[in-house]
């Protein structure tokens, strides 16, 4: 190699100069010809021309790659700013000038920066969307999502960053209100299966799966399917509550009824004491664990079903017992039944077991719920009855004391009895309108109900109507009593005006003629008058009264017959004299 670099006259430092020289003094040598000569060098100049030129050309493509690099560094930048929403870059040069490579090692800095920090805004629009698909799916019940969220890098601008993070909390804000709601449902499902006695984790395990995980690890369900139904569960389980409790209160219901019936003593009742406690109490108010356990309220079927057997052993003293709270409510409702007749048939029908017990204490109890609301449409009255009646009693006491010649005298207790007849004479003033809005009472009952009013059995209207009768007759009476007594004493007075007002025998004749218009003005028109009235009403007094008032009226009756004829004849004497001028 050493022998051929020092043969080689081309090896070492040369140039186009000292080539072309030594290539002068070798065609000289060869002797090669100028045409040749000529031609060989046309040829060098050509290849030098290709060399140049294709260097050219090269130079001018890197410069055109170059130029496309600058633009395209150009282009990035203002995508860049355009997707992360900046107007402007700090490390941006604000003149262009200077070579192409000048130019590119300007802008490139702020290259690099903007896509580092388009990297960091891709990742957090990329944690957005996960969060924001992540709460999606679970709202929509799809929890296993593991594809990665497809970013929009045409648009990463903070406000667009600002957009998704609103709507994540949006998101957020409704997946913490669902959970909520599940949470709540939960609890309510919990609460009620203790009050039912269910077994809580099958209930929520059927719902959802994850709605059992007390440690955390896996998200609970908040889909909308999940809610429907959950709360479908909670309305089934209180529906379910609500059954049971209606369940076990007709059960107490009858329990009661049946320990009553049989005079079940205390200590058994309070065995039951965790079964009646409910009996008054709103669905809402029953929490306690158990309360309405199916094995409890079986427990409640069993007993019931024992007392009825029982009872259907006791039934003649229950139903004669019944039959006894209904005659009891007939006596004070003053309705007139035949009790005989009703135990009779009692008797017989339970004898012949044609009926069954609980249908037979059914329509007996029937019997008492109509004997009490009859008791009670009658009940205004029947106060009012008792009302008139003790005015009734209080007006015979009267009577009887106003007949009482010794009411007045000083005796021992004369003060209340005066007392007494001053309310008695009130309350008896009261009787009339009392009587009338009994009637208007009485008869306004039986339109609304078509039947008759009866106390005791008697029509109650009858009554009154009697009652009123004997009043205006004893009425009536009284007044008579007191004209006929008017009467007497008013005939007693003129009789003694008569006997004052006749002429002595003695007296003389004209005399008697003198005075006779005068004594006719004062004893002649008028009595004449009442004494024919006097002699038909003693007549009647002697006929209603006894010996005593006739004998005491005997002596004037007699006197009144002659007088009359002295009086005929003084009545033709005095008109002689008045008729003479």
């Amino acid at each position: 190699m050493a022998v051929t670099d020092a043969q080689n006259p081309l090896v070492g430092e040369a140039t186009c100069g000292t080539l072309l020289k030594k290539l002068q003094e070798i065609w000289d040598e060869v002797g090669e010809s100028d045409e040749d000569r000529d031609k060989m060098l046309i040829q060098i100049e050509q290849e030098c021309l290709d060399v140049y030129k294709k260097k050219v050309e090269q130079a001018a493509k890197s410069r055109v790659q170059l130029l496309e690099a600058l633009s395209d560094a150009k282009i990035e930048l203002a995508r860049l700013l355009s997707a992360l929403g900046e107007k402007s870059f700090a490390g941006i040069p604000e003149k262009t000038s200077g070579t192409i490579k000048e130019q590119l090692a300007a802008i490139a800095p702020a290259l690099e920066q903007l896509w580092e920090q388009k990297a960091e805004r891709v990742k957090e629009f990329s944690d957005v969307h996960s969060q924001i698909q992540k709460i999606c799916g679970e709202i929509a019940g799809n929890l296993n999502i593991n594809d990665a969220p497809a970013v929009d890098e045409a648009d990463l601008s903070l406000k667009k960053l600002d957009e998704y993070h609103a709507q994540l909390q949006e998101l957020q804000k409704e997946k913490s209100g669902r959970l909520h709601k599940v949470l709540e449902f939960v609890s309510s499902v919990h609460d009620l299966c203790a009050v039912l006695g269910m077994d809580f984790f099958s209930t929520v395990t059927d719902v959802h799966p994850s709605l059992i995980d007390s440690t955390g690890a896996q998200s609970k369900s908040i889909s909308n399917d999940t809610l429907a139904r959950l709360a479908k569960t909670v309305l089934a389980l209180k529906e379910d509550k609500k059954q049971r409790l209606h369940k076990l209160q007709e059960l107490t219901n009858q329990l009661i009824d049946l320990w009553n019936l049989m005079d079940t003593p205390m200590e058994e009742r309070k065995l039951f004491d965790h079964v009646t406690c409910n009996m008054l109490a709103s669905v809402d108010e029953v929490a306690a664990p158990g309360a309405l356990a199916l094995d409890l309220i079986e427990q409640a079927e069993v007993e019931v079903e024992r007392l009825d057997q029982l009872k259907a052993s006791r039934m003649k003293e229950i139903a004669f017992r019944k039959q006894a709270e209904l005659e009891e409510i007939y006596v004070h409702a003053h309705i007139e039944i035949d009790p005989e007749a009703a135990r009779e048939k009692i008797m017989t029908l339970i004898d012949s077991g044609n009926v069954e017990p609980t249908e037979l204490l059914a329509d007996m109890d029937n019997q008492i719920s109509r004997a009490k609301e009859e008791a009670l449409s009658r009940k205004e009255i029947l106060d009012k009855v008792e009302k008139w009646m003790s005015a009734c009693e209080e007006e015979s006491w009267l009577e009887d004391y106003n007949r009482d010649e010794n009411r007045y005298n000083a005796s021992r207790g004369a003060h209340l009895n005066l007392k007494r007849a001053e309310k008695a004479r009130i309350l008896v003033n009261k009787i009339p309108a009392l009587v009338d809005t009994l009637v208007a009472k009485t008869r306004a009952w039986e339109e609304d109900r078509g039947i008759q009013f009866a106390y005791d059995g008697v029509p109650l209207l009858a009554m009154l109507d009697e009652y009123a009768m004997l009043r205006q007759e004893r009425e009536e009476e009284k007044r008579r009593m007191r004209d006929q007594k008017k009467f007497h004493e008013q005939q007693n007075t003129e009789q003694d005006a008569i006997f004052s007002a006749r002429p002595s025998p003695a007296r003389p004749v004209g005399t008697k003629k003198v005075v006779g218009p005068r004594a006719n003005g004062s004893a002649n028109g008028t009595p004449s008058r009442r004494l024919s009235l006097n002699s038909h009403q003693n007549g009647s007094s002697s006929a209603t009264k006894g010996g005593r008032r006739d004998n005491r009226l005997s002596a004037p009756v007699n006197y009144v017959s002659i007088s009359k004829d002295d009086a005929a004849s003084h009545f033709s004497g005095t008109d002689t004299v008045s008729a003479s001028p």
